[in-house]
């Protein structure tokens, strides 16, 4: 007689197999049974969703801590820090406030906490608040600075000028004598570059929008037209010869900063950023405001 289809199940006597984040609650298990924090439990003066409001709004925890007058001395301060970051955004003002804005969330979320870590010795108290502080960073602060330099607002300096540059434009939105932020594309040099007489440095750079898809560029002596119309040549630029801007690309003259070593000639130095020029939509990065609050991000 056939024996009839049974399911498979799980046996007991065969456990599942640990997952791959097993090991980092292993390790936080160990980290609190070492410094003692394994016996902590919730305290009737706090609450979950207070610690979690608090964790992700900063001061609002000794807002909610008290006294009331501490709690708003706090909200302000740390509003005022994240108004600096963002206003002196690329500078080194920006960042030193950025880390203050950083301790005073932590100080102010361990404050919240303190009838948890009553009665605990210093090194427990000393690892909660380490704890805390890691938990900030790398849960809140960097995955946020990550996102608003990646994805909102982006610092490019240039010399001693900061340049803030906003990812909210699309390609088809620029125009003819636009300033945009691209990426290099190094293998554009062609056979100067890959001949190794003339280097670039990749990177994020400014240019402005010469000429668009479908524009004719010609040149001359000391000048350059687009479509007919006379521009000043720029550093470097050829003397003779001109071409069609091709389809989802700009002609944008490199402004780059040039370190000579040995008899490179400058002809080679015009062949490479005439393929650097040739730069493709692709490669657009984002465009600057013109002013940042107060300040005017005057272009060169």
């Amino acid at each position: 007689m056939a024996r009839p289809h049974i399911p498979d199940e799980a046996s007991s006597y065969y456990p599942p197999r640990a997952r791959w984040y097993a090991m980092i609650f292993n390790l936080g298990s160990a980290v609190r049974r070492r410094v003692g924090l394994g016996r902590l439990t919730m305290p009737r003066t706090m609450t979950i969703g207070e610690l979690i409001a608090g964790f992700f709004v900063p001061g609002l925890a000794v807002w909610l801590r008290g006294p009331k007058l501490w709690g708003r001395a706090a909200l302000f301060v740390c509003a005022e820090l994240m108004a600096v970051f963002i206003v002196w955004l690329g500078y080194p003002f920006a960042n030193f406030a950025f880390g203050l804005l950083l301790s005073a969330h932590c100080t102010g979320l361990v404050y919240y906490c303190t009838p948890l870590m009553a009665g605990e010795s210093f090194r427990g108290r000393l690892a909660f608040t380490a704890m805390v502080l890691l938990a900030l960073a790398l849960l809140l602060y960097l995955p946020a600075l990550h996102f608003l330099q990646n994805h909102l607002l982006t610092p490019l300096r240039r010399g001693d000028h900061v340049y803030v540059v906003q990812h909210i434009s699309r390609p088809g939105q620029i125009h003819r004598g636009d300033w945009v932020a691209y990426a290099l594309d190094e293998n554009a040099m062609g056979e100067n570059y890959h001949g190794g007489t003339v280097v670039l440095r990749s990177g994020v750079t400014l240019g402005q929008v010469l000429a668009l898809p479908g524009d004719a560029v010609t040149f001359s002596n000391n000048l350059f037209f687009v479509n007919g119309v006379l521009h000043t040549n720029l550093p470097h630029m050829p003397a003779s010869g001109g071409f069609t801007v091709m389809e989802k690309r700009w002609f944008i003259w490199p402004n780059l900063g040039i370190s000579g070593y040995g008899d490179v000639g400058e002809a080679r130095i015009s062949t490479a950023l005439m393929g650097l020029a040739n730069v493709p939509e692709a490669n657009f990065f984002g465009k600057p405001f013109h002013r940042w609050f107060w300040r005017k991000q005057s272009l060169p």
